[in-house]
């Protein structure tokens, strides 16, 4: 169980809520899975680390499947319950600080994919701490964590006026802006569902969006 109280434990308890209130066979905005599959990819993840290789790695993809489909046969309600009260102490997920560092942007887009799917779909209001978090994040999860990248130098624009750039040096460049959760959504394919615009040369943004989808 994971104790005191992060961003990542925070958004896994919005997780569980949403999983929750959805019930088993709600989609998402993950392309062919339901709240049941989310569910159980999220019990795989951090409990069972010889599956969970196959996330990431196309050569073990169907062993992951299989054990994640044998979650997904156990009781909906039973899979909620086991993702909500944290990774077991063998799991790496459960040394220090490896919650944090690892779950919050997980979390975030799979709370996201099961809300905007369904009868909610604007942009949550953001919190400004949580925000700041996913902001500190971001230009990692784009050189590393999004798996899709950016075609063309991407600059991420806070209303505010913070912003980050990643991505080729020479070319062209688009700046996207939003708010960090949306630019987020946006890093890891969920643009078409998210609340933010991007301006550049009509030619790299049409390149951007083959790759990144935009609203």
């Amino acid at each position: 169980m994971v104790g005191a109280m992060t961003f990542a434990r925070g958004e896994r308890e919005r997780l569980a809520g949403l999983l929750e209130a959805a019930g088993p066979d709600a989609g998402t905005l993950c392309a062919g899975w339901t709240t049941r599959d989310m569910a159980a990819h999220l019990v795989l993840r951090e409990r069972r680390m010889d599956a969970a290789a196959g996330i990431q790695v196309k050569a073990l993809a169907g062993w992951t499947q299989r054990v994640q489909d044998g979650y997904a046969a156990r009781p909906y309600e039973e899979l909620v319950r086991t993702f909500r009260s944290g990774p077991p102490t063998v799991s790496l997920f459960a040394l220090p600080g490896a919650d944090e560092a690892a779950n919050l942007i997980e979390y975030f887009v799979h709370a996201e994919d099961v809300r905007r799917a369904g009868d909610d779909p604007s942009p949550a209001e953001p919190d400004p701490r949580l925000a700041d978090a996913l902001w500190k994040r971001l230009p990692m999860v784009v050189r590393f964590g999004a798996g899709a990248k950016p075609p063309v130098r991407l600059t991420l624009a806070r209303p505010d006026g913070r912003t980050a750039t990643v991505g080729p040096k020479d070319g062209p460049t688009v700046t996207v802006t939003g708010e960090p959760g949306e630019l987020v959504l946006f890093a890891y394919g969920r643009g078409a569902r998210a609340a933010v615009v991007a301006d550049g040369a009509p030619e790299a943004v049409a390149a951007l969006a083959r790759v990144l989808p935009l609203p």
